[in-house]
């Protein structure tokens, strides 16, 4: 009798923590931060992954959950640290979204700026917001950090960011000669993007 009612108790326990799992991704989902609060409060772990390896606050980012993210974050426990199946923190995620208050708040809880591999600086050189470029800089971002493929946050910047970021990078003296495994420098990152005007200001740095 005492082994049936421990398998029962064990079964219902069970079936709670997936009820638990499920509803806190959901809430994350839905911004429902009031949700996210109280599975918190009740011992739900904020470093839990979801199906897919993504920690709960880069989904919070990835989703535009403001509310749910701002709930996380607010969590003593959290790693804002952890890394997704990509090798992607929070503050990599926020970077590329443009957004800033994320951004600080990450740095706040102890976000790591530089990184083996792409860091932040690369996904905010990328990203439409020169701020977060010059706030990664100015907390010691490498400026010429290289990526697994050899890129530079001044290659990203060149094709895809704002040119307002190219100059932020230049002024804290980045490198407009390196070349990534394929051969291209930041130049030829601006001119695939159609950017002949700054693909020659680039060209000119490499003489």
């Amino acid at each position: 009798m005492k082994k049936i009612v421990y398998l029962i108790a064990t079964l219902w326990l069970s079936s709670a923590s997936a009820g638990s799992y499920d509803d806190f991704f959901m809430a994350i989902i839905r911004d429902d931060a009031s949700a996210v609060q109280a599975l918190l409060e009740r011992g739900f772990d904020a470093n839990s992954l979801d199906p897919k390896g993504q920690p709960a606050a880069n989904l919070a980012i990835q989703r535009d959950s403001a509310r749910a993210f701002e709930a996380l974050v607010a969590v003593p426990s959290l790693d804002v640290n952890l890394l997704n199946a990509s090798g992607e923190s929070a503050l990599m995620l926020a970077a590329i979204k443009g957004q800033l208050g994320w951004s600080e708040r990450l740095l706040q809880r102890g976000a790591r700026v530089n990184q083996p591999g792409w860091s932040p600086l690369h996904y905010a050189a990328s990203g439409p917001n020169p701020r977060i470029v010059e706030l990664l800089l100015a907390r010691g971002a490498a400026v010429d950090a290289r990526s697994p493929n050899g890129s530079t946050p001044l290659m990203l910047a060149a094709r895809y960011g704002s040119e307002e970021s190219v100059r932020l990078l230049l002024a804290h003296g980045a490198d407009a000669k390196p070349r990534n495994e394929r051969d291209l420098d930041a130049a030829d990152f601006a001119r695939a993007g159609g950017r002949t005007a700054l693909a020659e200001q680039l060209q000119q740095r490499t003489r």
